[in-house]
């Protein structure tokens, strides 16, 4: 039996894209028949990371690492993050002559410069440095993948995402007292999403922000009118979508957005700026809008049909997707002994 290694920095209990993706990728993988083992901040001392608490950094150093990796022998090493384990991983699987995967999830140099006075070119030549070394380097999209390219990076392949079908799905609307229409945001609480420019919409109805972050108790205080209910999952998160009437996704700098999936396979459109990840899925008037003017598109989606959203989604799944990421990887011949 093959023999998987994923290293991430990213891991239970956040609640984000990144790591549902691999939650799912990992269940189907061992459905494929693959033995799969994670090396997460949790199997180290951590410790909060600046101006985002909710995210553990792990303190491991590379000699423990490489005892994990002893220990399961993998064939292959996917390196998910740019975090303390993923270049502890990185540094091992160089110096033993061992190939390994990476993937972008997140843009880390424009969410650093919304923090610090770090130059973006900087960033990008650090994490360019990072992802280079791989065999492969696996992103969400293709306008990704040549925005990279363009910045130097280099062996690019694609790997796009999925949404669970049987549990978001359109169901009865809610009749709560909740004013219609429902304008819904799900995701993380912080400035790199960009949320206030959702808060500002002058937008009949109600809005609702569902997800949690650094920035939550300042923005509920400042927007007392939006319901700001913090993290759901499961059914109750699946419940929220469905009875929303649009989802709103104001960010800037998502790679990709699992959120618009989730929303359109509860038969919810999608409203956007024309970025990257929006892009990706949404398909004006099918599914969704993408404006520069947030507010138009938002209004304009209120005519979008449950069913063609439902429909457009249906294309994404985590079987199809993990699939993909099997092909990318980079198995050795031999398990992993250095």
């Amino acid at each position: 039996m093959k023999k998987i290694v994923i290293v991430t920095d990213a891991w239970h209990p956040q609640i984000n894209g990144v790591v549902t993706t691999l939650g799912k990728t990992i269940t189907c993988l061992e459905k494929f028949g693959y033995c799969v083992e994670t090396i997460t901040p949790q199997l180290f001392r951590s410790f909060p990371c600046p101006t985002y608490p909710e995210i553990s950094l792990s303190l491991a150093g590379t000699k423990r690492l490489r005892e994990q990796l002893l220990s399961f022998k993998p064939h292959c090493v996917h390196i998910a993050t740019e975090g303390p384990l993923g270049w502890a991983a990185r540094s091992i699987c160089r110096s033993s002559g061992f190939a390994f995967s990476t993937s972008y999830h997140t843009r880390f140099p424009e969410y650093v410069r919304m923090r610090w006075p770090v130059p973006l070119s900087l960033s990008y030549r650090v994490l360019r440095c990072f992802h280079n070394a791989a065999a492969k380097t696996m992103v969400a999209t293709s306008k990704l993948k040549a925005e990279l390219e363009d910045r130097g990076f280099s062996n690019m392949v694609l790997w796009s995402r999925g949404v669970d079908l049987d549990l978001f799905k359109p169901e009865k609307k809610r009749k709560d007292g909740t004013a219609d229409p429902v304008f819904l945001y799900v995701g993380r609480v912080a400035i790199e999403k960009n949320i206030t420019a959702f808060l500002e919409l002058d937008l009949p109805g109600t809005k609702m922000v569902v997800g949690d972050g650094p920035a939550r108790h300042q923005l509920a205080d400042n927007y007392p009118a939006v319901t700001f209910t913090g993290y759901k999952k499961g059914a109750e998160l699946a419940a929220l979508y469905a009875a929303a009437d649009v989802l709103v996704f104001p960010s800037l700098t998502d790679t990709f957005g699992v959120v618009l999936l989730e929303a359109m396979a509860s038969g919810v459109p999608v409203a956007a700026y024309p970025v990257t990840g929006p892009l990706e899925t949404v398909v004006n008037g099918e599914n969704g809008y993408l404006d520069n003017d947030l507010r138009s598109a938002a209004i304009r989606a209120l005519g979008v049909p449950g069913e063609s959203c439902r429909k457009s989604a249906m294309r994404y799944t985590w079987e199809a997707c993990s699939k993909q990421f099997l092909n990318n990887l980079s198995f050795n011949d031999a398990e992993f002994s250095a």
